[in-house]
């Protein structure tokens, strides 16, 4: 499986930007989506993420009521919403892929076994 992040970009605070993560298949054990952030000197970071079925989803504290995660399995493609962005968003962000079943918790980057390459959003203030 190989995963294509896009969409990042230079905004300012307050704007809004739309990442995208195309899977390059989807198999009987793909699980669930998720994003992750790295900002520079920094350790990763969960963001949010979704189960590829029912599409229930979990997120992050910080970023709750400012990112949305959604699915579109027809395109088996993930999308992150951010709005409000604010210079602390500011980060490479990736999006990973669990597969049969999370070990560690959505929230742990150990239970994702595919990851994109990443893409940078960087909010000025």
């Amino acid at each position: 499986v190989q995963l294509q992040a896009s969409g990042g970009g230079l905004v300012q605070a307050g704007d809004s930007l739309r990442l995208s993560c195309a899977a390059s298949e989807r198999t009987f054990s793909s699980y669930a989506m998720g994003w992750f952030r790295q900002a520079p000197g920094k350790e990763r970071e969960f963001v949010t993420a979704i189960r590829w079925s029912g599409g229930s989803t979990v997120s992050a504290d910080s970023v709750k009521d400012r990112f949305t995660i959604s699915i579109d399995n027809a395109k088996n493609t993930v999308y992150l919403q951010m709005y409000s962005l604010k210079p602390e968003d500011t980060a490479v962000y990736y999006c990973a892929e669990v597969m049969a079943y999370p070990v560690y918790g959505l929230g742990n980057a150990g239970s994702y076994k595919y990851w994109g390459q990443g893409t940078l959003v960087t909010v000025s203030s």
